[in-house]
């Protein structure tokens, strides 16, 4: 019964690990807002541990998607540097952010940027092809913006544990002006750093399941090139109103959380 019991859970994780990956690379995410209610739902674990498995499970599903979005140039290796910078010190203003503001608050600041982020979304124009400029000598402001996307990125991970491409991804589209297949391959890359830093420091501290993670992160490397194979099958119009939908998952399992503490 036990080994039989441990079968059933892996299957369960594969297929978690499945739906997270196809989510990851038709997104541009790395699937936590998916992964960590389903590990807390699926396989009972606690709000902790399911966040430090996520974030073992992203580092696999994060490289496998922008790999498969570097196969067709969809990805900007100086842009998601500038980017990772750019959230580390995000990161730091948030923690100490995160100190001074009432706990009640803090899902609200997410549910006002995402509302933002949805009626920038309805009024900007989603394009397929065009590229970023970086040049910090020609085009300053560029390289100011991608370093302000990740800035924010950082930020809101640090206030309320929501960042990754449900920012980088729109702020690359809007602000920067990439293309959505750029914007979801470069998102992808920028939290290879990001996971493999967090892992490590939720290790050191005896967070996370290293083996459901790796039974998540490998059926996900399944999953994520699948979700960026159907990415560019759609139209950008059609995948803006689904990263829309997206969002506002996103916004739901926030709040949903708020109300659980």
């Amino acid at each position: 019964m036990a080994a039989r019991a441990a079968r059933s859970r892996l299957v369960l994780a594969a297929s978690v690990g499945l739906g997270a990956g196809v989510l990851s690379g038709l997104f541009g995410v790395g699937g936590g807002i998916i992964l960590v209610p389903a590990l807390v739902a699926i396989l009972g674990m606690d709000q902790r541990h399911a966040a430090a498995t996520s974030l073992m499970a992203i580092i696999p599903t994060s490289i496998a998607g922008a790999a498969t979005y570097s196969l067709r140039g969809d990805v900007s290796v100086a842009g998601a540097a500038i980017i990772v910078i750019g959230s580390l010190v995000g990161t730091q203003i948030g923690s100490r952010v995160l100190a001074v503001l009432p706990a009640r608050a803090l899902p609200w600041v997410f549910v006002a940027f995402a509302a933002c982020v949805l009626a920038m979304e309805r009024l900007h124009e989603p394009m397929r092809d065009a590229a970023l400029s970086i040049d910090p000598a020609r085009d300053p402001a560029a390289v100011a913006s991608l370093a302000g996307i990740g800035l924010v990125a950082g930020l809101l991970a640090g206030l309320v544990g929501v960042g990754g491409g449900v920012v980088v991804v729109p702020g690359l589209e809007i602000v920067a002006g990439a293309g959505d297949l750029l914007a979801r391959g470069t998102s992808l890359l920028t939290m290879v750093p990001t996971a493999l830093s967090g892992t490590a420091a939720n290790r050191r501290r005896g967070l996370g399941d290293p083996r459901t993670g790796a039974v998540v992160g490998l059926a996900s490397v399944v999953g994520s090139p699948v979700g960026a194979v159907i990415a560019r099958a759609l139209s950008p119009e059609t995948a803006s109103w689904l990263f829309s939908a997206f969002i506002v998952v996103a916004v739901v399992s926030v709040l949903r959380k708020a109300a659980r503490r």
